[in-house]
Order: C-alpha cells, then sequence, then structure tokens
C-alpha cells in the first residue's frame, strides 16, 4: 500500500485539524464557562473565591481523567486502529458537551447539579484524552517522508481554531444580559456542538488507517511478535519510562501555557482588573487568530532550522514573555492587552505547534499513540488542570501583584526546556549507537 499515491496524506491533516478543532472546541468552551459563569450556576457562595476555584476544580478533574482515555483509546489505537479510536472519541466529546448544555443548574435541582457536572466532565476528559495521541498520528503516519513533524501540526493547529470558535460563541451570548446569560444564554455555545459533531463525523470517516500501523500490524502478524493479550501502556511503562517522564516534562509549556494565557487571564483579568467581560473575549479572540497564523508557520520554519533547535529557542522567550505581557494587560486598553498576551502566546503556540511530531518519533509504531497519549495526558493532568488553579490562588494571595504568576509561568517554560535538551541528548546517544553497531 502507496499512501503517497492518493490524496490522503493531505485528507489525513484536514481531518486531524477538522476534528482537533470541534473536541477543543468542546473543551474551550467548558474552560471559558468555568472561568465566567459555572461558579455561579453551579457552586452559588457569598464568597467569589470559592465559586471560581470550585468552578477550576471541575475544569481540573477533566484533566485527571484524560491520562485514562490516554491509556483505553491508546490502547484501541494501536492494537486495533487509530481511525477506530478517533471516531469513538469525536462521539463521546460531542454528545457529552450537548449533555453539559443541557444541565439543571443548582437553583434548579440542588447538590445533584454539581455532581452531573462533575461526571459529564469525567468523560470530557476521557474523550479528549483519547483524542490528541491519534489525531496527531493519523497526520503524521500519513505524512510524506521526512515531513512527520510539520503534518503532525495539523493536529495541534486544531486548538488555536477551537479556541477561535469558542471565544466567538462566548462573546457572542455574553452580549446578552445578565439574567439571559445565566437562565439559558451560556448553554448555546455547548448545544451548537451537535452539529459540529456531524460535520466531524463525516470527514474523519473518509480518511483510510494510518499507513505506518497497517504494515507494523501486518508485519507483527506475520512474525507473531505481539500476542493479543499484550497491553501497550505496560511494554511502555516497562521498556519506555525514561523518555515517557521527559515527554510529560516536555508538553508543559504546550499545555499549561495554553489554560495560563486563555482560562487563568480571563479571570484575572475579569476579577482582579474588573476588566468587562466582553472586553478580555474580544481581546483574546485576536490573539487567537494571530496563533492559528503563527503555528503553521513555526511548524514549517521548525522544519528548516531543526526542531530541538526550534524548540529550545522557545522555550528561552517563553520564559521572558510574562513580563511585558502583565504589564500591558494591567493598562486595562484592549490594544495593549492583545499585545501583551500574544507576546506569550506567539512563543507557546510555535512551541505547542512543534512539540507533538517532536515527541512522536520517539517510540516505536506498535506503543506510539498509547505512549504519546499517555506523556500528553498526565502533563495535562497536572499542568493544565491546575495551572488555573495555582493561578488563581497566587492572585488571591498577592493582591495587586502580579510577577508571582510571571514567575509562575517562567518556570513551566523552563520545565519545558530541560526535558527537550535531555530528550535530545538521548536520542542524538540512541543515533550514534545505533550507527555504531550497523
Amino acid at each position: 500500500m502507496k499512501p503517497s499515491a492518493s490524496p490522503q496524506p493531505r485528507r489525513a491533516a484536514a481531518a486531524a485539524f477538522i476534528g482537533t478543532m470541534i473536541e477543543w472546541y468542546d473543551f474551550y468552551i467548558y474552560a471559558t464557562a468555568a472561568a465566567l459563569v459555572f461558579g455561579q450556576l453551579f457552586f452559588p457562595s457569598d464568597d467569589k473565591l470559592f465559586s471560581t476555584m470550585a468552578a477550576f476544580g471541575t475544569f481540573a478533574v477533566g484533566f485527571f481523567a484524560r491520562p485514562l482515555g490516554g491509556i483505553v483509546f491508546g490502547h484501541i489505537g494501536d492494537r486495533i486502529g487509530r481511525k477506530k479510536s478517533l471516531v469513538i472519541t469525536l462521539v463521546m466529546m460531542g454528545v457529552v458537551t450537548v449533555c453539559i448544555g443541557l444541565l439543571p443548574t443548582y437553583a434548579q435541582i440542588g447538590a445533584a447539579a454539581p455532581v452531573l457536572l462533575i461526571l459529564l466532565r469525567v468523560v470530557q476528559g476521557i474523550a479528549v484524552g483519547g483524542e490528541w495521541g491519534g489525531a496527531v498520528l493519523m497526520a503524521g503516519e500519513h505524512a510524506p517522508k521526512g515531513r512527520r513533524n510539520f503534518f503532525a501540526s495539523f493536529a495541534q493547529l486544531g486548538s488555536p481554531a477551537g479556541l477561535i470558535l469558542s471565544l466567538l460563541a462566548f462573546s457572542a451570548v455574553t452580549r446578552l444580559p445578565e439574567e439571559d446569560l445565566l437562565s439559558w444564554g451560556w448553554r448555546l455555545p455547548f448545544l451548537a456542538s451537535a452539529l459540529l459533531l456531524v460535520v466531524g463525523l463525516a470527514i474523519r470517516l473518509g480518511v483510510n488507517e494510518s499507513p505506518e500501523f497497517l504494515e507494523d500490524k501486518a508485519l507483527a502478524e506475520k512474525a507473531r511478535a505481539i500476542k493479543k493479550d499484550q497491553a501497550p501502556v505496560l511494554e511502555v511503562l516497562k521498556t519506555a519510562w525514561r523518555p515517557l517522564l521527559l515527554c510529560i516534562g516536555a508538553n508543559t509549556l504546550g499545555i499549561a501555557g495554553v489554560y495560563f494565557t486563555n482560562t487563568f487571564m480571563i479571570a484575572y483579568s475579569t476579577q482582579q482588573l474588573n476588566l468587562p467581560r466582553s472586553l478580555i473575549l474580544e481581546c483574546l479572540f485576536f490573539v487567537a487568530i494571530i496563533q492559528f497564523c503563527v503555528q503553521p508557520l513555526a511548524a514549517w520554519v521548525a522544519e528548516k532550522v531543526g526542531a530541538t533547535r526550534f524548540l529550545c529557542a522557545m522555550c528561552v522567550l517563553a520564559m521572558a514573555s510574562p513580563y511585558p505581557m502583565f504589564v500591558l494587560v494591567s493598562s486595562g486598553q484592549a490594544l495593549l492587552i492583545i499585545l501583551g498576551i500574544a507576546l506569550a502566546v506567539v512563543c507557546m503556540a510555535s512551541f505547542y505547534a512543534v512539540i507533538a511530531g517532536f515527541v512522536s518519533g520517539l517510540f516505536e509504531t506498535r506503543v506510539r499513540y498509547t505512549a504519546i497519549s499517555l506523556a500528553y495526558q498526565v502533563c495535562g493532568a497536572l499542568a493544565g488542570g491546575l495551572t488555573p488553579l495555582i493561578g488563581t490562588w497566587l492572585a488571591h494571595q498577592y493582591q495587586g501583584q502580579w510577577w508571582p504568576m510571571a514567575v509562575f509561568y517562567s518556570v513551566i517554560a523552563a520545565v519545558s526546556l530541560v526535558c527537550v535538551l535531555a530528550l535530545s541528548r538521548r536520542h542524538a546517544t540512541a543515533h550514534r549507537l545505533e550507527m555504531a553497531h550497523s
């Protein structure tokens, strides 16, 4: 089977982009609702900090469910097929998101409302936990030789596209009167996911299975090298735990940075700086457009200069970016807010565009889905889920001071820098040993 004989590489990249865009739209509308309305609707309290922290707590719960999704759907993707896994996760995500939009609030059914919200959030976390690795691999494994990083970046491009859609949806509903927003307006972005699900499913079903997966599966069956009862996650933990840990750390900037600049900054700017919700959402919308344009360019540049060199440069720039960001956001002026957040987002997004292809090449095909999903989702549980909570706590502890949050962001970037360098050295050593043996 020769994938280059058909338009499948481009189709796979497009399907990875559309599919991840829809799933990240679902994920981001939850994040935006958690920052804006879920505290009031599901965790009403006289203490605004408690309501916000509780809402962000449910946001974090979804992240802690993501490693389970990575393990379950990684197993399906490594043993049965990438495509089947991706179809299941897309349907799960769409159905659960619509259910959140239909959920009664605390005022309507009491304590059952936050319990149901948390349960739905767990399922949402499991779905997105299985989605990312499969989308990256379907695009990267269909790619022409030597272009894995660039094609895999299309799965990463779904994140800013989903963010743009989510911000458009919430920018529209936040223009409603406060009473209408809290009674029914917030539900509309969630219910719109039903239409997106139909579109995404049609596109994803039109892509062939990964050629690398089919080739590896055929060889394995012929050689009987893989037993049917062998779990990919056990093989990864047994034989590749060191690169797995480094990949978890390497993903930190790409994951935590997103939820710092998008989710936490909504709460920070509206609660600490008292900026209008519509203003910060409009600013983030323009920043998301910048991110969407930057990511493909970043993947192309990384292809020219080398992924390791590019990733390290972005980490260093990201370490410096939060300081001007907070100064500019504190001005309260729209153009300066856009510029400030864009400074951090350009560095973070450039890193995010390239890191997926970089880590996917570090693992064998037969366990690759499980390995990269587990690395990404464990990092998501720790770095992504906790970042808005830590940022909110720091903002409360250091009222009127932004430097603790800026230092926190610098540490996030530094963790990724150290791990990318370690992975690069490890990969170079393995390559030299391979060349020596040959």
